[in-house]
């Protein structure tokens, strides 16, 4: 009988058409016309795990449904949890694809589509690597549960209230989240840090109604005008926040994390070609790396205000408001920072507009020492897998309920992501490399014997 590694090599092909049927639901939680799409995709998944041989249960929720699948039992083994997500960003704008965002199509050796990469092919290969095990009747070492939600995207909500309920049910030793990235195919990497995320939408209302700027114009503030000059007022020439006491629980980078994130092989050049931009732009004092890794940021997502159809309109509009995310790094608190923002917005807003902040989602940074003896077992699983020794690097992104976990079910995450610097996650043109897939699937083959020995080495 073959072993785990020689049936993936040999059902490769099948492996990628099952990611493409994936792939072809347009699973998009942020839209509700979407809502059936979302359900099918969920339905979709279960399926796949019950034909692998796992005993799946769909719960259904007050939101999208989250999926529960657990291998058969190895009583006496550890038990670890395998999380992703099912649903996906929009794709908009449409006219930037160089193919249909839900029509997956290879190119090379990509696969092109909206979810090949976040999160959806990702997820897919460790469940691959259990089909592995268990068509080759190879004993899986350990008990796994695989846990997919459909709403990462926007939030998590049911997932947070169904993690307290079903504790016991998730109960495990670590929690594995492929549901990142890695510098590059030669250089696999365990993720030991990710930055939060605190979400915040704000409005300035002017006039009644929008007014000929003919007419009015010079006698009423432009809402569109000051929020320009109030968002400007944020950051300074070298990229620090303004905000008063932004940086307050900021954790700096020790001299070892310094050096760990200096072996991420992209120079600044190459960062600035893989983004398009025709000049590199941070804060002032720390590398490319370090900059979208490990400090704090203050982003505009959107602006809207006034009249934006074809041809002019002259008026002065009602209204501007504006889409913000503060990206943030241990030991920082979304609530505490929300709270500094919207202290400063108040102070700085004239009097001839009227300020509303609404909050949106968000999630609090997280930290794991990357010393420990599960995270020595993944980083050997991760070269195992991609047949390069693994980097230690920490994540730009958010993945919010990783500290959730961390508080519910008491056990910390390694976060083995498998996605490329150029795959376009929440861009148009999104794609998953079939040699990271692969490599993926291998290295999930390599993780569970390894991180049973580390369970019984530090309980030794």
């Amino acid at each position: 009988m073959s072993s785990p590694l020689d049936y993936l090599a040999r059902e490769q092909s099948r492996l990628v058409d099952d990611l493409c049927q994936y792939v072809r639901f347009p699973s998009i939680s942020a839209q509700p016309a979407h809502g059936p799409d979302v359900l099918r995709a969920a339905d979709w998944i279960a399926a796949r795990c019950r034909q692998v041989g796992l005993a799946t249960t769909v719960y259904p929720t007050a939101g999208n449904p989250i999926v529960v699948a657990k291998t058969p039992p190895v009583p006496g083994a550890p038990t670890f949890l395998v999380y992703g997500h099912y649903d996906v960003q929009p794709p908009e704008p449409f006219e930037l694809w160089t193919t249909p965002p839900f029509d997956p199509q290879v190119r090379g050796r990509d696969l092109f589509g909206r979810g090949t990469s976040d999160n959806k092919g990702q997820h897919l290969a460790h469940l691959n690597a259990v089909e592995a095990y268990l068509r080759t009747g190879t004993p899986l070492p350990c008990n796994l549960t695989f846990l997919i939600e459909g709403e990462e995207e926007i939030g998590s909500k049911a997932l947070y209230e169904f993690l307290p309920a079903h504790k016991e049910e998730l109960a495990c030793s670590a929690i594995i989240i492929s549901d990142n990235g890695i510098p590059g195919l030669e250089f696999p990497s365990l993720t030991y840090a990710l930055r939060g995320i605190a979400a915040i939408e704000i409005r300035l209302n002017g006039p009644s109604r929008d007014l000929h700027s003919g007419l009015f114009g010079g006698t009423v503030e432009n809402p569109a005008m000051a929020l320009c000059q109030l968002l400007a007022q944020m950051r300074d020439a070298d990229g620090r926040i303004t905000v008063p006491g932004y940086y307050d629980d900021v954790a700096p980078l020790s001299a070892y994390e310094r050096q760990q994130l200096a072996r991420i092989p992209a120079t600044a050049e190459e960062y600035r070609e893989l983004t398009g931009s025709p000049r590199l732009f941070g804060e002032v004092g720390f590398t490319p790396e370090e900059q979208r890794t490990s400090r704090p940021t203050f982003e505009i997502n959107g602006l809207s205000s006034g009249y934006q159809g074809e041809g002019s309109k002259t008026i002065i509009p009602s209204w501007a408001s504006a889409k913000l995310t503060l990206r943030l790094v241990p030991n920082q608190v979304p609530s505490r920072v929300i709270a500094a923002v919207k202290a400063h917005l108040e102070k700085l807003c004239p009097p001839t507009v009227t300020l509303t902040v609404k909050h949106g989602h968000g999630g609090e940074p997280y930290i794991v020492s990357p010393d420990g003896p599960l995270a020595q077992a993944a980083l050997k699983a991760l070269e195992a897998g991609f047949g390069h020794p693994a980097l230690l690097t920490r994540e730009g992104g958010s993945i919010p309920i990783v500290s959730a976990f961390q508080k519910v079910l008491g056990a910390d995450t390694l976060l083995l992501g498998m996605a490329l610097p150029d795959d376009n996650a929440h861009s148009p043109n999104e794609k998953f490399n079939l040699d990271a897939y692969a490599a993926g699937m291998r290295m999930a083959v390599h993780l569970w014997p390894r991180l049973t020995e580390a369970m019984a080495s530090r309980s030794a």
